[in-house]
């Protein structure tokens, strides 16, 4: 089903056939980094060698530079996982490690990125601001909301927005439906942000659209992730999307040596529209989101639709990227456009980057899991966690709190799936029950927990999407989806099957091998 002949009348196309980028055919995303890493490594190599006449004092200097490195790594601002990863690295290779870490540690190539981005989040303060009414109606009915959306609206000004109404999708399948119609209605703008953009049945239907809205005078903008330009489009994509009345633009186009933070990726989902309409989730645009096409057996998916208030949170996430290589971002002309929806429930839509200070993704999380009195059911893809999150998990089990775990079945990495197992077990015996889904993979990022809060977006359960990535999600607090959500992870449980300690016993070799073995690096993954 992967051939393009298949979607010739389906929508448009803009590459031949087979013009996809090699790598994709090579490496899984695990292999990248990998690479990547090793060649830095090669390049330190490279470096100590036209220097090899320190060698005779390479047992002396070797200690005295990892003791230095250590110190650094010890006060550095890293999680206890990652320090403990950079150690081990350390001492196996003590001024190769050491010299990696600082590399690193640099921060070439980011650091203007981060101060115009700090801007650009504190200009959009100016036009996102909290709503004094709501707050009060928060501090009055939700106490332990008004705590989280302090702590949000300090970390990048979020606000808590009333009058949304949101629209629960349990598959891509269906949602994709819905972001046609909507797109069909634009009038004025389209801001699209995604992690993967790749050609075929979806972006052909959706590019269509498109197409025909920029002719018509609509402002449409696209933006994705430059690990597309390794993967999946040729670096001269964005022109061809201009020809058609497309802005374009591609976020951090990959130079390995000049990002010393290869994570630092966009793996942001947003789609808005005529700021009135929002969509989020953990749908990219490609056909495995959507089942047209069969990569890992079924693909379960899921994403929110949002109409009301809370869209403009979306559309300065939007501005906020899109602006980061000009000198001026407007915001006042998109912002303000949403319909009042007189809707139950408050909405947070809200973002996490990798280059403030701030852990916004994991500490909702956290905060859902702390504050839980019954139960938090969870979807993840990937399972790669800090000692924190692993904490509060089973912490959360152990005080009486019912914690499910959905987890696939068929992962789309062989890694992941090995490292994701090395958790299972001291999840079990905390109480935690572990589910994975027999028709295939799951890639939905949710949360749901005593049947009044919930959280959808792009955020995984690992190291990548909890540290080194730019991500988002919709926080929601009694709207009437929620019931949607637990709903369909109950229907959803209908098809997995229950992960026990006996069960675990039976687990491939090689997986275990694997997953232990590559544990004390998975912060690096």
């Amino acid at each position: 089903m992967e051939n393009k002949e298949i979607y010739k009348n389906e929508g448009i196309t803009l590459l031949e056939k087979g013009k996809k980028g090699l790598i994709r055919m090579v490496f899984s995303r695990f292999g990248i980094v990998l690479l990547l890493l090793a060649v830095q490594v090669l390049f330190l190599f490279g470096l100590f060698f036209k220097f090899r006449q320190l060698a005779p004092h390479y047992v002396g200097l070797s200690t005295l530079f990892y003791i230095f490195a250590l110190i650094l790594v010890i006060n550095s601002e890293h999680d206890n996982s990652a320090k403990i990863t950079w150690i081990m690295v350390m001492m196996i290779l003590p001024i190769f490690g050491g010299l990696l870490y600082i590399y690193t540690s640099i921060d070439l190539g980011h650091r203007a990125l981060k101060k115009r981005l700090k801007a650009l989040i504190s200009e959009s303060k100016n036009f996102i601001k909290q709503d004094e009414t709501i707050t009060e109606k928060v501090e009055k009915d939700c106490p332990e909301l008004n705590d989280l959306a302090t702590y949000l609206n300090k970390s990048g000004s979020f606000p808590v927005y009333e009058n949304t109404d949101v629209t629960y999708y349990p598959l891509g399948d269906e949602m994709f439906i819905a972001m046609l119609e909507e797109l069909e209605k634009a009038k004025d703008f389209i801001f699209m942000e995604y992690f993967i953009l790749d050609e075929g049945y979806m972006w052909g239907k959706i590019l269509d659209v498109l197409r025909r809205k920029a002719k018509e005078g609509v402002e449409v903008r696209v933006m994705y992730d430059g690990t597309n330009e390794f993967t999946l489009l040729p670096r001269n994509y964005p022109k061809k999307l201009e020809k058609l009345g497309i802005k374009c633009r591609v976020f951090a186009p990959f130079t390995p040596f000049v990002s010393t933070h290869y994570n630092y990726r966009d793996h942001r989902k947003i789609l808005v529209i005529d700021g009135k309409v929002a969509f989020n989730g953990g749908i990219n645009i490609a056909d495995e989101y959507i089942n047209k096409i069969v990569k890992h057996g079924h693909w379960k998916d899921t994403g929110v639709r949002l109409k009301g208030a809370a869209v403009d949170s979306f559309t300065a996430m939007f501005l906020q990227m899109w602006h980061v290589g000009d000198r001026e971002a407007d915001y006042k002309s998109y912002l303000n456009r949403y319909e009042v929806n007189k809707e139950n429930g408050y909405v947070m839509p809200y973002a996490d980057c990798p280059l403030d200070e701030y852990y916004a993704g994991e500490s909702v999380y956290m905060d859902i899991l702390n504050k839980a009195h019954d139960y938090v059911y969870i979807m993840t893809p990937y399972l790669i966690l800090d000692g924190e999150l692993e904490k509060a998990l089973t912490f959360a089990a152990e005080r009486g709190i019912e914690v499910r775990m959905l987890m696939p079945h068929i992962s789309d990495s062989f890694v992941a799936n090995a490292l994701a197992k090395t958790y299972y077990k001291p999840l079990l015996k905390s109480g935690i029950r572990i589910f994975e889904y027999t028709p295939g993979f799951v890639h939905a990022k949710v949360f749901i927990s005593d049947d009044i809060k919930a959280v959808v977006g792009t955020i995984n359960l690992d190291y990548r999407s909890l540290y080194h990535h730019f991500e988002c999600a919709t926080y929601m607090h009694k709207t009437s989806c929620i019931k949607d959500i637990k709903e369909d992870f109950t229907k959803t449980l209908d098809k997995c099957e229950e992960v026990t300690l006996t069960s675990l016993k039976k687990e491939k070799w090689y997986i275990k091998l694997v997953g232990n073995a590559l544990k004390f690096i998975a912060p690096l993954l």
